[in-house]
């Protein structure tokens, strides 16, 4: 499933929620879902934040993947 899918999916049982109520199965889909979403939002931010490099003042460059990323 894409993200795309996996958005709809989401989208999806929310409105079904709030027209008339999600089965237990559905349930667990719908947190399924969100918690797989949120999983990959965060992997993809620490891949970025992971590819930052800052320049110190005394010119030398830190990679902040290198400085912190390896503490996960």
């Amino acid at each position: 499933m894409t993200m795309e899918q996996r958005i709809a999916r989401i989208n999806e049982l929310y409105h079904k929620s709030q027209k008339e109520g999600l089965t237990a199965k559905e349930k667990e889909e719908q947190a399924r879902l969100r918690r797989e979403y949120i999983e990959s939002v965060r992997g993809n931010l620490r891949a970025q934040l992971d590819n930052i490099n800052i320049e110190q003042p005394d010119g030398t460059i830190v990679n902040l993947g290198e400085k912190y990323g390896k503490k996960r």
